[in-house]
């Protein structure tokens, strides 16, 4: 027996709630209490576009907004929220961000790519690619994971380095003899610079141009695809094609993060870095050339040469590889093992 009496809706009642869902099955979509808000992704640069690891980034977070479908919120800040390599990927490792770079400061942050920074040990961008795409990525992605708490979601490059300075043309090593070349602040470029001649000053790329101008510096390097948007014609009148170091980087994601993503969500993550590697190494490895460094460079002032690199080369085998090849003999094997 039901204690109190069932009382049928009233018919006002009854159409209302049958015109609310016929609605709600005509346009697709839940009431608003159902609808879950999108989850904000940041990722932080050091600079914005033109550079060109921003632009890549500045796609990703436009593609992986779009293609979610109101799931993911990614915004890319270059240049506004920090602006130190190092205190991006503090960041990213503490989950206060998703997703950063550590630009040119790969190797001080992750010493295990310092390998990947020997003079003259990467032969070439298929050879690079063969390592990061493959086995050896695969390895560090896992140690980075296990180690620092990130994933990698794709590595890139800023190309081969090349000298630029406001004193003279680099030819020979004895060129580089008494020049102060900035360099990152890491063993491998220091150890670079010094090995091949010059005097090695470690800076952050953001006392750069203010170290040029001052004549705390005659010099840096830098790949020819950001000496532009770097502005770095500014501050020097040579610039010479010595290739001396492959700018190898990551994109680097906080690992808590991503694991609270959906499976589906992580793919499209992934699918999508992959794409974005290809929009910054694309046009990194076509301008790198001769032709195309003096087709930007000269109207604005600079000389451009092409070096002896057979002797820059032999120089390096003989005072810098001995030393990463005892530091790093799993990765060299590793390397050694793959064919540009």
């Amino acid at each position: 027996m039901v204690p109190y009496p069932i009382l049928p809706a009233p018919r006002r009642t009854v159409l209302k709630a049958a015109a609310g869902l016929a609605g709600i099955l005509a346009t697709g979509k839940a009431p608003v209490f159902a609808q879950a808000a999108p989850k904000k992704l940041i990722i932080a640069h050091i600079v914005p576009p033109p550079e060109s690891g921003a632009v890549a980034l500045e796609w990703f977070a436009r593609a992986v907004t779009e293609r979610s479908k109101g799931e993911l919120d990614v915004q890319f800040h270059g240049g506004t929220l920090m602006t130190k390599e190092i205190d991006i990927l503090n960041g990213v490792k503490s989950g206060n961000i998703f997703m950063g770079t550590p630009s040119g400061a790969a190797a001080t942050i992750f010493p295990e790519m310092g390998v990947f920074l020997v003079p003259y040990l990467i032969q070439s961008y298929d050879h690079a690619y063969k390592l990061l795409n493959g086995s050896v990525g695969d390895k560090l992605d896992k140690v980075f994971q296990e180690k620092y708490g990130v994933k990698i979601n794709y590595f890139f490059d800023y190309g081969f380095r090349h000298f630029w300075n406001n004193k003279r043309p680099i030819v020979e090593p004895k060129d580089l003899r008494g020049l102060k070349i900035r360099t990152q602040p890491s063993k491998v470029f220091t150890d670079t610079v010094n090995g091949l001649g010059a005097v090695a000053v470690p800076l952050g790329w953001n006392e750069v141009m203010t170290a040029a101008q001052q004549g705390v510096i005659d010099g840096a390097d830098l790949p020819v695809v950001n000496m532009v948007p770097l502005k770095a014609y500014e501050v020097s009148k040579f610039y010479s094609l010595t290739g001396h170091n492959y700018g190898s980087t990551c994109v680097a994601m906080n690992l808590g993060i991503f694991n609270s993503l959906t499976p589906a969500q992580q793919k499209l993550v992934l699918d999508t870095g992959r794409e974005a590697q290809g929009k910054v190494t694309g046009p990194t490895q076509d301008i790198d050339t001769e032709k195309s460094a003096k087709a930007a460079l000269e109207p604005l002032g600079m000389t451009i040469n092409n070096p002896n690199r057979e002797a820059f080369m032999k120089v390096a085998r003989e005072k810098i590889w001995p030393v990463y090849q005892k530091m790093y003999p799993e990765l060299w094997d590793l390397l050694a093992a793959t064919q540009a």
